[in-house]
């Protein structure tokens, strides 16, 4: 979604915790017209573990008849965005023509590359009525030797996301390789994305990752002496053999992977080279990227 970026570098609490932990991260909430979003990172202390570099949690929200999400086509290069909804839908369309429902525990990958537009509205169908909405979407930065790849769109039904219990915690290995499991998510570098559910008492060994993160979706995490509360992210550094006790019935996300180096980040512009960036600004604004088929009129201006 699209925000300047002054917008995107967040202010976020930084607590210390134990040795396991570099930083846990408070994000602060934003209301986006009837719904919120808390953005994790990037952040002044951290921008970014492993590739990924952008991680919204948007809801739960509860919408009326008539109300939903509707974000009108906007342009992304040099990144990859992952959508995940818990509850709710959405619709996707792109330049390259794809129109695609997002559902939930469904992956959808969108690989910007040399540049991609896209929009992320609902059917008037889900807007006929009250509905909820509940996901996260996150940005992964493209290796430098992709970031002018073709654009591409990629979609996994829930039911080609494999699942396995360590230690009896149901875990969906969503992207990259986990408890001997490996997921068919395209990856363009080493990325790790896993969600786990555990019930209260309930332990965790995380998995291996030259950098990682854990976001509490909902619940409360013990590391150690530090307690994570809901919605935290607590950042590690590259101990093995971290392990979280849930306090309550908890869900988790875990991302990480290796990192890919300095990008740059300007509005939904992410490059390793500012130059790259400023050529998408003025392609923008004159008019150069593809049109959304089936959505070509409406557009978010590049902000000034």
């Amino acid at each position: 979604m699209s925000n300047l970026a002054s917008e995107l570098i967040q202010d976020c609490s930084v607590i210390s915790g134990c040795s396991a932990l570099k930083l846990v991260l408070k994000p602060k909430d934003k209301d986006l017209g009837g719904f919120r979003v808390r953005r994790t990172l990037p952040t002044k202390e951290c921008r970014s573990v492993g590739p990924w570099v952008f991680f919204d949690h948007m809801g739960p929200a509860h919408f009326e008849k008539d109300q939903g999400i509707d974000v009108r086509p906007h342009p992304h290069i040099g990144l990859a965005t992952v959508t995940y909804l818990f509850e709710g839908e959405m619709l996707h369309r792109d330049s390259l023509g794809t129109k695609a429902r997002v559902l939930p525990g469904d992956i959808n990958l969108m690989v910007a590359g040399r540049g991609i537009v896209h929009s992320e509205r609902q059917r008037e169908e889900i807007k006929a009525g009250p509905q909820n909405i509940h996901g996260l979407q996150l940005w992964l930065a493209l290796p430098t030797d992709l970031e002018q790849t073709e654009p591409g769109f990629f979609h996994y039904d829930k039911t080609e996301i494999p699942e396995v219990e360590p230690n009896g915690v149901p875990v969906r290995v969503m992207m990259g390789c986990a408890y001997g499991v490996t997921s068919p998510v395209k990856t363009l570098y080493e990325t790790l994305y896993i969600e786990a559910r555990l019930k209260a008492g309930q332990t965790l060994v995380l998995p291996e990752a030259e950098e990682k993160a854990l976001y509490i979706v909902k619940g409360a995490l013990a590391l150690r002496e530090t307690k994570l509360d809901e919605h935290s992210m607590a950042i590690f550094g590259d101990e093995s053999g971290i392990t979280v006790t849930a306090q309550r019935d908890t869900v988790l996300a875990v991302v990480g992977g290796a990192p890919v180096g300095k990008r740059y980040m300007e509005w939904n512009f992410i490059a390793s080279d500012k130059s790259l960036i400023e050529q998408a600004k003025a392609d923008w604004k004159a008019g150069r990227f593809a049109k959304v088929p089936g959505d070509e009129q409406a557009f978010i201006p590049l902000p000034e």
